[in-house]
């Protein structure tokens, strides 16, 4: 049985996660963390993983940004697992989670849905043979009106999964409004869009001569992701220090 302590409880993905783990019989939370500290009584909630008493084998953290860093140091004076679910990190925070892993199982994955991660393998084994033959490559994503951070962090990880495969990386581009110009070989265009409830869609388009492939995602419910995080819980628990992510699931 992992035992897990959930960071933001009491948010949207804390709670589905909540739901998921309840109906798993091989993972427990043994205690939440929310500013909200309102609790049906499964677990204790407490307003700061400073307050946390309870031995776990593995946190989950679908917090807020700015607590990630204090996660982080908790994790390591405790020896304890982190997997790292927030989104919209600073590149020292970004710096932190690598610089953990050499103290700790460090788990962070830009989406923690399978059909994403399995779209990336794909990616990184096919997107050279594509752009040796002269594929443009575009990546479209679309989210929920109220997501702050944009592009996505999953989009920019598909982008990545194309240049791993690439022996000669494309530079990002993100608006073109200021230019007039051919459309360069160099370059992965990486467009957001924010509207309604869009959960998370995700494109990415290779655009050759007389003929479109179009690899796609579409989560109709955070569920994908909150279940994720419960099998990088269970993955993550008992592992040695270093770094983790979906792939390893995968590979598992």
């Amino acid at each position: 049985m992992t035992r897990m302590i959930m960071h933001g409880c009491n948010g949207r993905m804390g709670k589905m996660i909540a739901q998921i783990v309840n109906d798993d019989p091989d993972i427990e939370i043994v205690a939440g963390v929310d500013l909200n500290t309102e609790s049906d009584g499964s677990f204790p909630v407490v307003d700061s993983i400073e307050k946390v008493t309870q031995s776990a084998d593995a946190v989950v953290d679908f917090g807020n940004a700015a607590a990630v860093d204090k996660v982080i140091d908790w994790c390591i004076s405790r020896k304890i697992p982190l997997v790292e679910c927030t989104t919209g990190l600073n590149d020292e925070t970004l710096s932190k989670i690598e610089a953990a892993s050499s103290s700790i199982p460090m788990f962070k994955s830009a989406n923690m849905s399978l059909g994403i991660n399995i779209i990336q393998k794909i990616l990184k084994e096919n997107a050279a043979k594509l752009a040796e033959a002269g594929f443009d490559i575009e990546i479209v994503e679309k989210h929920h009106r109220t997501k702050l951070d944009a592009p996505s962090g999953t989009a920019l990880a598909l982008a990545d999964s194309v240049n791993e495969g690439l022996s000669k990386k494309k530079d990002y581009v993100f608006d073109r409004s200021g230019r007039r110009m051919v459309r360069p070989d160099n370059e992965i265009g990486i467009s957001a869009v924010r509207g309604g409830t869009i959960v998370g869609d995700h494109d990415v388009i290779f655009a050759g001569r007389d003929e479109v492939i179009t690899f796609s995602h579409t989560a109709y419910s955070r569920a994908v992701f909150a279940k994720g995080a419960v099998e990088a819980a269970k993955y993550v628990a008992g592992k040695p220090a270093g770094r983790y992510d979906m792939s390893d699931v995968l590979r598992d």
